[in-house]
């Protein structure tokens, strides 16, 4: 369950978020693309990744996870092969924006899936492990440059995705034939859902929901300025452009393992623990790094990939022991929306300190500290213990 739902992450976030931020230099080559476009592409997929989320809470859980994985990962396939033939700008904007709302309704029925089907002592190393899947393609992607589209050209990237997600489809199909087989785990779909007019007032009242979209609030408001300004404040110190290069590739593959170890860890010693561990990697992979840029680039690189990837899944199985499996994947939707408005919000303070200071030093003295607040934060669940929400029934 967790290597097929992670190749889903593969497909869906590692091609579709990401494949072309990889194959934009070489698709310019061939493609009028002004930085206009990709202004645009970078604003319209944020906005759908925002979008899909937000329906995927609001009317997931009537529309059938099982029915939205397969469907989501045949639209995803269908998308990849189809960027191999487009030339017009325009079409390819709109494909890039379908792919990222896509992505978004993906890893909440993983969500959804997971929290239901799997053992409730192994649901976090499945559902953090699933969430390194983008990792994974993360590293794909590179394999992708570096030893076939040298040769065959850059469509042939999007067509070996393409044929991946073909494969990922397949295998997702019959995964889910064998869970649709099990017995049902008693669980009363009625009394499990909450009403679209109630979700916000559970995510404002009830302290699990309120926290989770707090710590996805927080991670995105340092994860997201940290990689779109890391080459920009390298270049800025007179670093090597390389050094960017080996920091997003420890990146990679520290999240690859990250996975599997801290889901591993929450299931066995508690998700406060785990998000503790994850939370002070960074924290302190960001303090070193403002410390010393030059040498600790590569350590700030590790932290990320430690915390990105595996929290996630990490979340979701916190979340899943208070709510039931479709309420864990509704707040696990809104919980991607304060994600993604908390990167927005970092990105903007971001460029205003730039533009206001001249440099990006005080940037990422405040991503420190956000960072720090992370840790703070998990220490406060972690003495608090956790409480079962009073309204959703347990998984």
């Amino acid at each position: 369950m967790a290597a097929i739902f992670g190749m889903n992450q593969i497909v869906s976030h590692g091609f579709g978020m990401f494949l072309f931020a990889a194959l934009v230099p070489l698709m310019r080559e061939s493609i009028t693309l002004n930085h206009w476009h990709l202004a645009a592409i970078g604003a319209l997929t944020q906005l759908a990744y925002l979008a899909g989320a937000m329906l995927l809470g609001l009317i997931g859980h009537r529309l059938g996870t099982a029915r939205l994985a397969l469907t989501t990962g045949i639209f995803s396939t269908a998308l990849l092969f189809t960027m191999s033939q487009l030339r017009d700008p325009l079409l390819i904007t709109l494909t890039l924006t379908c792919l990222a709302a896509s992505a978004a309704i993906s890893w909440g029925t993983i969500v959804e899936i997971v929290s239901r089907c799997a053992k409730p002592e192994q649901r976090s190393t499945y559902l953090s492990t699933a969430s390194s899947g983008t990792a994974w393609g993360y590293g794909l992607n590179g394999l992708l440059i570096l030893l076939v589209v040298p040769v065959f050209g850059w469509q042939s990237g999007w067509q070996i995705a393409g044929v991946i997600g073909m494969i990922v489809v397949g295998l997702t199909w019959h995964l889910l034939r064998g869970l649709q087989k099990r017995p049902a785990n008693g669980e009363n779909t009625a009394e499990s859902v909450i009403p679209a007019s109630k979700l916000l007032a559970t995510i404002c009242g009830e302290r699990t929901a309120l926290l989770a979209c707090l710590i996805c609030f927080l991670v995105g408001f340092t994860t997201m300025p940290f990689s779109n300004w890391l080459n920009t404040y390298l270049d800025q110190l007179g670093l090597p452009a390389a050094l960017g290069g080996y920091t997003w590739t420890t990146v990679g593959v520290t999240g690859m393992v990250a996975g599997l170890l801290t889901g591993r860890l929450a299931d066995r010693q508690g998700h406060s623990v785990a998000l503790l561990v994850i939370f002070s990697c960074f924290a302190l992979g960001l303090l070193a790094f403002t410390y010393d840029p030059a040498h600790c680039a590569l350590l700030a690189g590790f932290g990320y990939g430690m915390m990105y990837f595996p929290m996630w899944g990490i979340l979701a199985g916190w979340i899943g022991q208070s709510y039931s499996s479709t309420a864990t994947m509704q707040i696990s939707g809104i919980c991607m929306v304060t994600f993604g408005l908390g990167g927005t919000l970092g990105n903007l303070l971001a460029g205003y300190i730039r533009e206001a200071t001249g440099s990006l030093d005080s940037v990422y003295l405040v991503l420190t500290a956000a960072a720090i607040l992370l840790v703070f934060l998990a220490l406060w669940i972690q003495r608090t213990g956790p409480r079962v929400s009073p309204v959703q029934p347990l998984a």
